[in-house]
C-alpha cells in the first residue's frame, strides 16, 4: 500500500517507520513541493518518496500529522476529496502545547471537525492515545500486543485502517463512530495517554471500555 503523509515531522516519522517496514511505501509531503526533505527521504530508503500535499492526498490512504493549529490550513488547501480514507491522529491542544488547554467543539469530537474540512474523505480517528515514544517501539512483547484504538463513520474505513495497524504488529480495537469513539479517545476521555496492552489475537471491538486493563509486558 502507498500512503500519503500531510507533513514530514514526529508523528509523520514514526508512522512511516512501521509502514515502511510492514512492507508499505510512504510519500512525505510539505508546502514546498518536498524541498528539503532529501535527507529524509535517503534516511527511510527507496520505500519512500517526496512531494507536495497534492500529490500525498493522491493515495487511497492518508496521515494527517500536522500540529493542531495548521490543521485547518493544510485541510483548506487540498484539492476535493474523492472516498481516501485520512487517518486523524492530531490532539486538539490551541497552540499545539499542552498549556494551552483544549479547542472547545461544542460536545462533538475533534475529528468530526477534522471531517468537516476535508468533506468526501472517510476520516478514521487512530493513534492519538499513545505517546509517540511508545507507539514507535515493538508493539509485540511475547503474547501481547499494544493496543490501538480507531474510530470512524465508515465501517470499511475502519476495518482498512484495522488491517493497516495490524500488519505494523498492533491490536486494533473499533471503538464505534468520530462522535463516540472520537469523544473517548480526546484528550482528556478515558483512554488518553494510557498504554494497553491485550493477548494476541484480539477481538477487535471491544463495547465497554472497562472491560480493557492496561497491562505492561
Amino acid at each position: 500500500m502507498r500512503i500519503g503523509l500531510i507533513g514530514a515531522g514526529a508523528v509523520a516519522r514514526a508512522f512511516a517507520r512501521k509502514a515502511i517496514d510492514a512492507g508499505h511505501s510512504v510519500v512525505f509531503s510539505n508546502r514546498r513541493g518536498g524541498e528539503g526533505l532529501d535527507a529524509l527521504v535517503s534516511e527511510f530508503g527507496p520505500q519512500s518518496s517526496a512531494g507536495t500535499p497534492d500529490q500525498a492526498v493522491a493515495n487511497d490512504v492518508v496521515l494527517l500529522a500536522t500540529p493542531w493549529p495548521k490543521v485547518e490550513g493544510a485541510l483548506r488547501s487540498l484539492p476535493t476529496w474523492r472516498g481516501q480514507i485520512l487517518i486523524d491522529p492530531t490532539n486538539a491542544f490551541k497552540d499545539g502545547t499542552v498549556a494551552s488547554g483544549l479547542a472547545d467543539f461544542q460536545g462533538g469530537s475533534s475529528s468530526e471537525y477534522v471531517a468537516s474540512l476535508a468533506p468526501g474523505a472517510r476520516v478514521v480517528k487512530a493513534m492519538n492515545t499513545l505517546f509517540m515514544t511508545n507507539f514507535a517501539q515493538n508493539p509485540a512483547a511475547e503474547n501481547m500486543r499494544r493496543v490501538l484504538f480507531i474510530s470512524g463513520d465508515d465501517p470499511k474505513a475502519q476495518n482498512l485502517v484495522a488491517d493497516l495497524f495490524e500488519s505494523f504488529g498492533f491490536a486494533p480495537i473499533l471503538l464505534g463512530t468520530l462522535a463516540q469513539g472520537g469523544r473517548i479517545q480526546a484528550v482528556g476521555g478515558p483512554i488518553a495517554g494510557h498504554d494497553f496492552f491485550l493477548p494476541w489475537p484480539a477481538p477487535r471491538s471491544f463495547p465497554l471500555i472497562s472491560g480493557i486493563t492496561g497491562t505492561e509486558p
